[in-house]
């Protein structure tokens, strides 16, 4: 049975969490909240996103509409 993977890296250095559901080659373009971007392919479709300032997320979830 295949299960679809998901690809997560942290940068602790630089403060910055990516999260790739596919490998297709794609672009990020900004979302409606400035510490997320989303990173999609040449139709639209969401391939992932990824967060900078990971660390300054407090109590209070990150929410933003991908």
């Amino acid at each position: 049975m295949a299960r679809d993977r998901v690809k997560v890296w942290y940068d602790a250095k630089g403060d910055y969490l990516e999260v790739l559901f596919d490998q297709r080659p794609g672009y990020f373009r900004e979302t409606a909240n400035e510490q997320v971007m989303e990173k999609v392919d040449a139709e639209g479709n969401v391939l992932g996103f990824s967060v900078l300032k990971v660390s300054g997320i407090g109590a209070e979830p990150l929410e933003v509409a991908l």
